[in-house]
Order: structure tokens, then sequence, then C-alpha cells
């Protein structure tokens, strides 16, 4: 990673945490302890890639990170709470994420299922009603119908429930790539196209690119994490590694080889590349994330 991406990285991961901070319910308050488990998983962890390419897209756009913070937080929320879900027993039965106990470890099962649900409810809100977000009542109604489509069953959920009913078979390649392309594309998909809607003038041309590349790179992010799940540890992923191949799940090296694998995350980037190439030195920002995300080791 080159030193201007990794400065831009931590800046936005900051600010990104600190507008958490500022819009999650205070563990002061009741109900207290959910409040916590919901602080417990939405602060002090992850990558961000979801707001950073929010704030990148609005970057990108001409649009202010102050006019995006909101919609940043609520990606993110969106994304915290499928995690707690995707962890719970019913689920992938995880212990660890983001190198600490899984919610319903620290604290208990029913608490992770409400915090889950409290942080879906709060994303949404945010859109809807957050005074920084300077858009137009259409442009809200936009946003938050792109996250709404992204988050269920023709979304997120959607291949969640793919995923499940996956465990144990061989998929071919177009049934993978289109259950990633839901489970965990759909949502990094949206976090470019609601950063794209906060700007009322876009060009239709520009917004079809930018979603194209975000297409490309939610499928890498994917082949990605497939690949770390079998070549990484369980310290540097901050999550148990070796997961998938334990609970014989399809996965891109099982299907294609390590090689292949690898190859495919190479051809997805530069599709990705290949879709900004209309763009200038403003697009270069995107351009590295894109390189960041086939090349990062969590």
């Amino acid at each position: 990673m080159n030193s201007a991406l990794k400065e831009y990285l931590t800046v936005c991961q900051t600010r990104v945490e600190q507008a958490l901070n500022a819009r999650l319910p205070s563990p002061a308050i009741l109900p207290q302890r959910l409040h916590q488990a919901m602080r417990y998983s939405a602060l002090d962890g992850g990558k961000r890639m979801r707001p950073l390419l929010v704030y990148t897209t609005g970057q990108v756009l001409g649009i202010s990170a102050e006019n995006l913070d909101a919609a940043a937080c609520a990606v993110e929320l969106i994304h915290v709470y499928s995690l707690i879900h995707d962890d719970l027993p019913a689920m992938d039965d995880d212990a660890l994420r983001r190198g600490k106990a899984t919610l319903h470890i620290a604290f208990d099962e029913a608490t992770a299922i409400l915090a889950g649900d409290a942080l879906q409810a709060l994303a949404f809100e945010l859109l809807a009603h957050d005074a920084s977000l300077q858009v137009s009542p259409q442009q809200r109604l936009q946003m938050l119908t792109i996250l709404t489509k992204a988050s269920g069953s023709q979304g997120m959920v959607g291949g969640q429930a793919i995923d499940l009913q996956s465990v144990g078979t061989e998929l071919t390649l177009p049934e993978l790539e289109n259950m990633h392309i839901h489970k965990t594309g759909a949502l990094i998909r949206a976090s470019v196209n609601i950063a794209a809607t906060a700007k009322a003038d876009i060009d239709s041309v520009v917004a079809k690119k930018l979603d194209h590349y975000a297409k490309c790179i939610g499928l890498s992010f994917q082949v990605k994490d497939d690949i770390l799940d079998e070549e990484s540890d369980t310290a540097t992923l901050g999550k148990t590694q070796g997961k998938d191949l334990l609970q014989n799940k399809p996965t891109y090296p099982a299907l294609l080889g390590m090689a292949g694998a690898k190859q495919k995350a190479q051809e997805l980037h530069e599709q990705a590349l290949l879709s900004l190439s209309g763009f200038g030195d403003e697009a270069q920002l995107l351009r590295d994330l894109s390189l960041y995300i086939i090349q990062r080791d969590h």
C-alpha cells in the first residue's frame, strides 16, 4: 500500500469512527445493555471499506465528507448488523470478530439479535433524518431505496441464505458469483451508488461506470476473502481462519484452485480499472482502493 493511500485510509477510518460514536445511542441511557452491545460491535474495529467507498466516491464527484457522514455510517451499520447475525450459532457460529469476542459471546445471543436489529433500524433512520445529509427529499428516498434493496432478500440477506443452503455442495462459477454478488457485493455496490446519488446532477454515464466499478470490486473483495481464509492466520484476520474449509463451503479457491482464484481477483481488479478509464486523476484513490482490496492481508 502506498503512503498516500495509507494516510487516506487512516483519515477516513478515524472520521467514520467519530461519526458513528456521535450517532450511536449513549450507553448511559436505557436500555443500557442493548446500547452497550451496539457500540461494542460498531466501534473500534474493522477496515471500514464501505464507508471508505462512500467518502472516496464523494471525493471523485466533488461532494464533501461532511455531507456523506450519515451515509457512511448507514452502510457500516448495515454491515455490522450483518456480521453480528452471521456470527450467531444458527448461522456461522463464530467466536471471534475484528480481533475480539463476537457479540453473542461477549453478551448473549438474545442481546446480539436485538443489537443487530437496532443497528439496522438506525442505518435507515440516519438516511431518512440525519441533518448533516444535505440532499433533496427525492435523493434521500433514492438512497433509502438503494440501501433497502442491497440489504434484503434480493441483496445481502438473500446471498447469506444461498450461502447457508450451499454448504457441502458444489456450485458452478456463475452460481458462486451470483451468491457473492448478493452476499458481499450488494452492500459494497450500494456504498458507491449511495454516494453517487448525493450528486443531484450526476451524469448517467458516470453513474453507470461507478456502478460497474463497484460490482467488480465487490466480487474481488470476496475472492480475496476466500484466499485469505486459506492462506492467512487468525491473529492477522481478526476472525477464525479456515472456517470456510472446515464447514465445506463453496469458495473460489475450492472451485478454481488457489492460482485460479488469485488470477480471478486480478482480472476483476483490471475490470474495475477499465470502468474508470474515462476518469482523470480525481479517481486515483478509487483505483488504489481496488488494488488494496486484492493485496490486503486481512
